[in-house]
């Protein structure tokens, strides 16, 4: 636990339900390790209350904070700027109080490709990309995959309207093609047929955080050469579970968790995260 005094700056995550998270545990074992006087906590925001929640981070000093489901496109309307790739995906995950101002950013999707590279081993561009959920983390990783070239991006979600609302933001974005990539809508029941031609499997869901839930899309539509990538970072999905019983490549979320928060981390710090120590974590953490 961090030493609390009357000096130390806060940070701290804002989304419901957040009982779950591993954030505090990251960036409180890294700020311990760097010697400084910042503590990181969680901060539920139940729903119709995210404004008041956000206008509160000036009064009380908080030096930024963290956003998750389900405020990630919602608290765009709160903060007085923004910067790197939260314009163009159009969600913040990250909040930083600076000289006043509230400025937001988006680190998923910057994590998210950092991950993919450098433990998945994989460069998207020129790949075929099934990614299922278009909600805020899926906005994130399906804006940031157009801007770095894959060939095509094919989204589903149980909402059409979330889903049909990604493809045209990655075509005013990018153009239908401009970028090298078409991005183009399947529904749930075309995720069969399609399959046989993805080189990449991102499910950007919450399905799969809990034990109760069934694997994210049937594993005898997998493919050899198929590579599978999922944000639930708590826990081995049976998504993963099954591709990796065919021997294919795998990759939880726990590396987009890490370099998302280290990318944080380094915003309010103005220091270099250490990333082995935010890993180690969250592993002790998970491990239990």
């Amino acid at each position: 636990m961090n030493r609390i005094e009357g000096t130390t700056r806060i940070v701290g995550l804002m989304g419901y339900p957040i009982g779950h998270t591993l954030s505090p545990a990251m960036h409180n074992a890294a700020f311990r390790r760097l010697g400084l006087d910042f503590t990181y906590i969680p901060m539920p925001v139940k729903p119709g209350d995210i404004e008041r929640a956000v206008q509160s981070i000036k009064p009380l000093d908080i030096l930024g904070v963290n956003v998750t489901a389900p405020y990630k496109e919602e608290v765009l309307k709160y903060v007085d700027g923004l910067r790197g790739d939260a314009k163009l995906i159009g969600a913040v995950n990250t909040i930083h109080n600076s000289g006043g101002k509230l400025i937001g950013y988006n680190t998923d999707a910057e994590g998210f490709i950092i991950s993919l590279k450098s433990e998945g081993r994989i460069n998207p561009r020129g790949k075929n990309v099934l990614l299922v959920g278009a909600g805020g983390v899926g906005r994130a990783i399906g804006v940031k995959l157009a801007g770095v070239g894959v060939s095509t991006i094919l989204i589903a979600d149980i909402d059409s309207k979330k889903s049909n609302a990604l493809k045209n933001h990655i075509r005013k974005c990018f153009g239908k093609v401009s970028s090298g990539t078409e991005a183009r809508v399947v529904s749930t029941q075309e995720i069969k047929k399609v399959m046989k031609n993805i080189d990449i499997l991102i499910n950007a869901t919450t399905v799969g955080m809990h034990k109760k839930d069934p694997c994210l899309v049937n594993p005898e539509w997998f493919h050899g050469k198929l590579f599978v990538y999922d944000v639930v970072y708590n826990i081995e999905t049976k998504l993963l579970k099954e591709a990796r019983k065919k021997g294919l490549k795998a990759l939880g979320g726990l590396g987009m968790l890490v370099h998302q928060g280290a990318l944080a981390f380094a915003i309010w710090t103005g220091k270099k995260p250490p990333v082995k120590v935010m890993r180690e974590a969250i592993i002790r953490k998970v491990s239990g």
